[in-house]
């Protein structure tokens, strides 16, 4: 995997959203931090050693996902 820099605005801003260490859907994610691939982010904030969990919740008849930072980046 070819992961960005932690210095990254992408990252930084889905960093900044996640330090709080509360839930955050895909869709907050995708609109406060204003990225498209949540995945991707969660994968390359992994990679630099972020653990971050991630579960899925029913609400309305969809499945939505919800990712929760509960260590940082070792390079932060």
């Amino acid at each position: 995997m070819h992961a960005a820099n932690l210095t990254s605005p992408r990252l930084q801003r889905v960093l900044a959203l996640l330090r709080d260490g509360q839930p955050h859907s895909t869709r907050d994610i995708v609109r406060q931090a204003r990225v498209m691939a949540v995945n991707a982010c969660v994968a390359e904030l992994r990679h630099h050693g972020a653990v971050i969990d991630c579960t899925a919740r029913i609400e309305n008849g969809s499945r939505r996902f919800y990712y929760t930072m509960t260590k940082g980046p070792r390079d932060e």
